[in-house]
Protein backbone atom coordinates (compact mmCIF):
# COMPACT_ATOMS: atom_id res chain seq x y z
CA UNK A 1 0.00 0.00 0.00
CA UNK A 2 1.17 3.55 -0.74
CA UNK A 3 1.11 6.57 1.53
CA UNK A 4 -1.81 9.01 1.50
CA UNK A 5 -1.45 12.78 1.14
CA UNK A 6 -3.04 14.02 4.37
CA UNK A 7 -1.46 17.37 5.27
CA UNK A 8 0.29 20.34 3.72
CA UNK A 9 2.49 22.43 6.04
CA UNK A 10 2.80 26.12 5.23
CA UNK A 11 5.29 28.46 6.91
CA UNK A 12 3.94 31.95 7.54
CA UNK A 13 4.14 35.09 9.68
CA UNK A 14 0.55 35.02 10.99
CA UNK A 15 -0.93 31.50 11.21
CA UNK A 16 -4.33 32.59 12.52
CA UNK A 17 -4.86 35.18 9.76
CA UNK A 18 -3.68 32.89 6.97
CA UNK A 19 -5.73 29.97 8.33
CA UNK A 20 -8.81 32.23 8.32
CA UNK A 21 -8.23 33.14 4.69
CA UNK A 22 -7.86 29.49 3.62
CA UNK A 23 -10.89 28.44 5.72
CA UNK A 24 -12.92 30.90 3.66
CA UNK A 25 -11.40 29.71 0.37
CA UNK A 26 -11.90 25.99 1.02
CA UNK A 27 -14.92 26.00 3.37
CA UNK A 28 -12.65 24.47 6.04
CA UNK A 29 -12.74 24.96 9.81
CA UNK A 30 -10.00 25.30 12.41
CA UNK A 31 -9.32 21.83 13.78
CA UNK A 32 -6.48 22.65 16.16
CA UNK A 33 -4.65 25.73 17.36
CA UNK A 34 -1.70 26.12 19.66
CA UNK A 35 1.00 28.75 20.01
CA UNK A 36 2.23 29.56 16.50
CA UNK A 37 0.48 26.61 14.83
CA UNK A 38 -3.02 26.37 13.31
CA UNK A 39 -4.45 23.31 11.51
CA UNK A 40 -7.55 23.57 9.31
CA UNK A 41 -9.54 20.91 7.52
CA UNK A 42 -12.97 19.93 6.27
CA UNK A 43 -15.81 20.28 8.78
CA UNK A 44 -16.62 16.58 8.42
CA UNK A 45 -14.34 13.77 7.39
CA UNK A 46 -16.08 11.23 5.13
CA UNK A 47 -16.67 7.90 6.86
CA UNK A 48 -14.94 9.02 10.08
CA UNK A 49 -11.36 9.88 10.97
CA UNK A 50 -10.19 6.25 11.18
CA UNK A 51 -11.13 5.39 7.59
CA UNK A 52 -7.95 4.51 5.64
CA UNK A 53 -9.23 5.78 2.29
CA UNK A 54 -8.82 9.21 0.74
CA UNK A 55 -9.69 12.20 2.86
CA UNK A 56 -9.30 15.87 2.01
CA UNK A 57 -5.89 17.04 3.27
CA UNK A 58 -5.53 19.41 6.19
CA UNK A 59 -3.43 22.56 6.00
CA UNK A 60 -1.15 23.43 8.90
CA UNK A 61 0.16 26.97 9.24
CA UNK A 62 3.32 27.40 11.30
CA UNK A 63 4.77 30.73 12.40
CA UNK A 64 8.35 31.24 11.23
CA UNK A 65 10.58 34.30 11.63
CA UNK A 66 11.69 34.65 8.01
CA UNK A 67 9.50 36.05 5.26
CA UNK A 68 8.75 34.61 1.84
CA UNK A 69 11.45 35.56 -0.66
CA UNK A 70 10.93 33.61 -3.91
CA UNK A 71 8.17 31.94 -5.92
CA UNK A 72 6.71 28.83 -4.25
CA UNK A 73 8.04 25.52 -5.51
CA UNK A 74 4.83 23.82 -4.37
CA UNK A 75 1.46 25.52 -4.59
CA UNK A 76 -2.24 24.80 -4.14
CA UNK A 77 -4.67 24.57 -7.08
CA UNK A 78 -8.35 25.17 -6.35
CA UNK A 79 -11.41 24.36 -8.45
CA UNK A 80 -14.66 26.28 -8.01
CA UNK A 81 -17.52 23.91 -7.21
CA UNK A 82 -20.57 26.13 -7.49
CA UNK A 83 -19.58 29.03 -9.74
CA UNK A 84 -17.42 29.92 -12.72
CA UNK A 85 -13.68 30.36 -12.41
CA UNK A 86 -14.03 34.11 -12.96
CA UNK A 87 -16.72 34.42 -10.28
CA UNK A 88 -14.51 32.48 -7.89
CA UNK A 89 -11.54 34.73 -8.65
CA UNK A 90 -13.69 37.77 -7.81
CA UNK A 91 -14.72 36.12 -4.51
CA UNK A 92 -11.12 35.30 -3.61
CA UNK A 93 -9.94 38.84 -4.41
CA UNK A 94 -12.63 40.13 -2.04
CA UNK A 95 -11.25 37.79 0.66
CA UNK A 96 -7.78 39.33 0.31
CA UNK A 97 -6.10 37.42 -2.52
CA UNK A 98 -4.11 39.34 -5.13
CA UNK A 99 -3.43 38.66 -8.80
CA UNK A 100 0.05 37.43 -9.65
CA UNK A 101 2.08 37.05 -12.80
CA UNK A 102 4.62 34.24 -12.52
CA UNK A 103 5.15 34.05 -16.26
CA UNK A 104 2.18 31.76 -16.87
CA UNK A 105 1.21 33.44 -20.15
CA UNK A 106 -2.24 32.84 -21.63
CA UNK A 107 -3.49 29.79 -19.72
CA UNK A 108 -6.85 28.43 -18.52
CA UNK A 109 -5.90 29.02 -14.89
CA UNK A 110 -5.45 32.27 -12.98
CA UNK A 111 -2.59 32.75 -10.53
CA UNK A 112 -3.35 34.55 -7.29
CA UNK A 113 -1.48 35.01 -4.03
CA UNK A 114 -2.85 34.61 -0.53
CA UNK A 115 -2.45 37.47 2.00
CA UNK A 116 1.18 36.44 2.69
CA UNK A 117 2.17 36.23 -0.98
CA UNK A 118 1.98 32.45 -1.49
CA UNK A 119 0.97 31.68 -5.07
CA UNK A 120 -2.01 29.46 -5.86
CA UNK A 121 -4.01 28.75 -9.01
CA UNK A 122 -7.72 28.92 -9.68
CA UNK A 123 -8.54 26.34 -12.37
CA UNK A 124 -11.50 26.05 -14.70
CA UNK A 125 -14.22 23.94 -13.11
CA UNK A 126 -13.37 20.24 -13.29
CA UNK A 127 -15.48 17.22 -12.50
CA UNK A 128 -13.91 14.10 -10.97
Amino acid sequence: MASKFTELAIDCADPRRLAGFWCSVLDYVVQDEEDGLVTIGPPEVPEGRNHPGPIPPTLTFARVPEGKSVKNRVHIDVNPTDRSRDDEVRRLLELGARRSDVGQGDETWIVLTDPEGNEFCVLETRCP
